[in-house]
């Protein structure tokens, strides 16, 4: 699904009213009828609900006047709030605020302190509050009588939809820069809007509800951005799928380097899950300090003992043998527990500036290029990066909170400047290719946030990988399944004592429903 900034969703406007012939006045009806829809699946029939609707004197607010109309002839007893000067509306809101006045109906002004103290009032009876105040264009922050309105409305209890996005949201960042309304339900127009799936927006924004106002679909090509939303769809389509007849060597062959003494689960886990994603042969190259650990806990995986140091790290003088590996193999997945010795971050540089098939870099086979990132874009081999906002830090030189500020921009820029994909791990990771496209995943949940629940991941991506995926659309459907592996988890279990381990179980049931749509 795309994804679509506040300018950019004003030209795809512009665009349908100007190039199409479709009536502003008849989006913002359509616009209008869907947020009552939504309302109807949410609080059933609104016949006597009383419900507050706060609008703005822009269209935002325009659709607030629309809805405010569709409910009370539904027998809905409304009340709406203007904030504004009435003599300020214009255009299509000024068309549904005059039919609105038509209707004998009030607009009860919101100006002052005594009109807030209305509202408060109001608000502590209503079932069901509006929010139509502000829209795309918002940025910066709302003055004190809408402080003080948000306050109330946010403490009330009572159910909260927000008309397009909820009002304080930047639409085009996320950022919140002062009060903002909570919504329990966020119906946006035609398509999501970039501020309202990334932090911080999308802790404000409740249930997403996508609806179609009649755009036409082919406005998107004034649209040179490519920014998407994943959604079970668009796994579906890029889902390899099994039809038979075939045998494990057309699911491709997966090569793992991982672990070190102490940190063998990570090595397995990475195995494992790489086995999980459908991967057709999986092997587990380890330190001969820890190849009985791992032949002992995998059954499904080969393993084989890599030269090791006197400290239990991969040894330089393994470079030889995996790169032979690697003659045999369609991906390979390098730094789950591997440690930060220097002689193996060594190894880690020499190994991928010296391979031709796709690898995943994660945990300490990105540490070891710290300092080191210049090299990445001279690298043979199509590369799939998976860094925690700490480690691209390191990669960058940024601060974490530079990165935390803009994943989606700093991501973007090193994509393409590296020439590889990145995959910035937190809440609703980032995807970025090095051709522009940009993905942020909506699954998962904090229960993830757990020892190995990176090293599943990275099992995942290159799993997907050796099955046929590119680098990108791999890492896009391995960043979905994880977190709906997660989301799985924690329906099931609850969130406080998820594992890693626990994700890698639930892994076919979450791509069982993809198998069904691909598979004859």
């Amino acid at each position: 699904m795309r994804l679509v900034t506040g300018s950019e969703m004003a030209v795809i406007d512009h665009t349908a009213i100007n190039e199409y012939a479709i009536p502003g006045i008849v989006l913002m009806e359509n616009a209008g009828i869907k947020v009552v829809e939504i309302i109807g699946q949410v609080l059933g029939n609104p016949r006597n609900t009383k419900v507050v609707i706060l609008a703005g004197k822009g269209n935002n607010g325009g659709d607030g006047f629309v809805i405010a109309r569709h409910l009370y002839n539904k027998g809905a007893r409304v009340q709406l709030f203007l904030f504004g000067d009435e003599d300020k509306v214009k255009g299509d809101a000024l068309i549904n605020l005059t039919i609105w006045k038509g209707m004998g109906q009030k607009i009860y002004p919101l100006k002052s302190t005594h009109d807030v103290n209305m509202v408060k009032m109001a608000i502590n009876c209503a079932d069901l509050i509006i929010d139509a105040l502000y829209g795309t264009g918002f940025k910066g922050t709302v003055n004190d009588l809408l402080a003080s309105v948000f306050k109330s409305v946010n403490s009330s209890g009572k159910t909260v939809i927000a008309v397009d996005i909820p009002s304080g949201i930047e639409a085009d960042t996320g950022k919140i820069n002062g009060p903002c309304i909570r919504a329990d339900h966020t119906v946006t127009f035609a398509y999501p809007k970039l501020g309202l799936v990334i932090y911080q927006g999308c802790d404000y924004v409740g249930k997403l509800h996508v609806v179609d106002i009649s755009i036409p679909s082919a406005v998107l090509s004034k649209i040179k951005s490519s920014r998407y939303l994943t959604t079970t769809e668009l796994i579906k389509e890029l889902w390899p799928g099994r039809k038979g007849p075939e045998h494990k060597g057309d699911f491709g062959r997966v090569l793992v380097i991982a672990g070190s003494r102490g940190m063998s689960g990570a090595a397995i886990l990475a195995a494992e899950a790489a086995a999980r994603a459908g991967a057709g042969l999986v092997t587990l190259g380890v330190p001969s300090a820890i190849h009985d650990i791992a032949e002992n806990k995998l059954t499904e995986v080969m393993t084989f003992p890599l030269a090791d140091t006197s400290k239990g790290n991969v040894s330089h003088t393994a470079l030889k043998d995996i790169l032979d590996r690697c003659h045999s193999s369609n991906v390979v997945a390098i730094g789950p527990g591997l440690g930060t010795a220097a002689e193996t971050a060594t190894l880690v540089k020499d190994i991928i500036m010296n391979i031709t098939i796709p690898c995943v870099l994660d945990a300490d086979g990105l540490n070891a290029m710290a300092g080191k990132a210049g090299l990445l874009n001279s690298i043979k081999s199509n590369l799939v990066i998976t860094p925690h906002p700490g480690e691209m830090a390191r990669l960058t030189g940024y601060s974490v909170k530079d990165i935390q500020q803009d994943r989606i921009g700093i991501t973007a820029q090193k994509a393409k400047e590296w020439g590889c994909t990145i995959l910035l791990k937190g809440a609703r990771t980032v995807i970025c290719g090095p051709d522009g496209s940009t993905y942020i995943n909506q699954t998962g949940n904090p229960g993830m946030a757990s020892g190995g629940s990176g090293d599943v991941l990275t099992g995942l991506i290159a799993g997907l990988i050796a099955q046929g995926l590119t680098p990108l659309n791999a890492a896009v459907a391995g960043a979905f399944i994880h977190g709906r592996a997660g989301d799985v988890t924690a329906k099931e279990m609850g969130i406080s004592g998820m594992l890693a381990g626990d994700l890698l179980q639930r892994v076919p049931y979450v791509t069982k429903e993809f198998e069904q749509v691909i598979t004859p």
